[in-house]
């Protein structure tokens, strides 16, 4: 079962890859959003709406070839991380492999949801699969580790309650940060950038799509990653004795808190400009980044069994 977990996984990254591929080409030769281009009058003009290109059949093959590839894709990763856990004999989220295995399942995931639910929003299934191809890759190659008992530190049910919030909360802010990103360039090329990456910003929907979508998917992944922040707390408190330690990783866990916690905030507050809110957004996923690979691979404390 390990080595069919392991060969699943290349599938997975490859078919990921492709999708990227099917995306990009969508992407790049299919039609245009809604474009605003600003009239050059005096120092600033008034925004027009140019209409949209309808895209070409070719492209509209790709698109549909990118969602069956992400699908394939993810039915492999999910039979990958289920053949883990059953070579394993546990939860396949014991270290730093697993946790990302099951994190950017979790992402694609609610991608697909978001799919369903936003078909404009097709274009970003380019960024999410980059993403979540980098992130594969980099576990498969770096963080990899054969299939083993855990360590007695984790031999507890709170690993599927505090880890498992923690990996779903972070698959939905990788969505989340992607489509915050997109909303970036969107407002950057609906201003007149056209250097990179705002180039990138003619195709993507309009911006008040894409800031809608990132509220939404931010909104939804806080309430779990603030379960997982408590669980772990409660965890420590029957491990350690404590509730908090000034960790590393628990430092940077409330830190991510915070920053999601001031972006929902800003997002709710009227003279906050919705850039400003989706910078917040980009480095709470920054944290995220740190309190993944920083913390576990740097930082020595009470988690660094987490990155064997």
């Amino acid at each position: 079962m390990g080595g069919l977990s392991n060969q699943l996984l290349v599938v997975t990254i490859f078919s990921y890859v492709l999708a990227m591929m099917a995306y990009a080409i969508e992407y790049a030769f299919g039609g245009r959003s809604l474009i605003a281009r600003r009239a050059l009058i005096g120092a600033g003009g008034p925004m027009v709406l140019e209409e949209a290109s309808p895209p070409s059949s070719g492209a509209r093959n790709a698109g549909i070839a990118a969602v069956g590839l992400t699908v394939f894709g993810y039915a492999a990763h999910l039979v990958a991380l289920v053949t883990r856990g059953i070579a394993a004999g546990r939860a396949p989220w014991g270290n730093m492999y697993e946790f990302v295995m099951m994190a950017t399942l979790v992402g694609v995931t609610v991608w697909l949801v978001v799919l369903t639910k936003w078909r404009n929003l097709r274009h970003l299934g380019l960024f999410v699969t980059l993403v979540a191809s980098i992130l594969l890759a980099i576990a498969g190659m770096t963080l990899y580790v054969p299939v083993g008992p855990l360590v007695p530190a984790l031999h507890s049910y709170w690993l599927v309650i505090h880890v498992g919030a923690a990996a779903t909360a972070s698959g939905i802010f990788l969505v989340g940060f992607v489509a915050a990103a997109m909303h970036l360039i969107r407002l950057g090329h609906d201003n007149g950038k056209r250097n990179f990456p705002y180039s990138l910003g003619e195709r993507l929907p309009q911006a008040d799509v894409l800031e809608r979508a990132t509220f939404r998917i931010h909104a939804f992944a806080f309430p779990i990653w603030t379960f997982g922040v408590i669980a772990g707390a409660i965890w420590a408190e029957a491990a350690w004795g404590r509730y908090w330690n000034w960790d590393p990783k628990e430092v940077w866990s409330f830190i991510a808190w915070v920053v999601y916690a001031c972006y929902l905030h800003a997002r709710s507050t009227p003279s906050v400009s919705r850039r400003i809110t989706s910078w917040i957004a980009v480095l709470g996923w920054a944290t995220m980044i740190v309190n993944l690979f920083g913390v576990n691979l740097v930082a020595s404390g009470l988690h660094s069994y987490a990155g064997v």
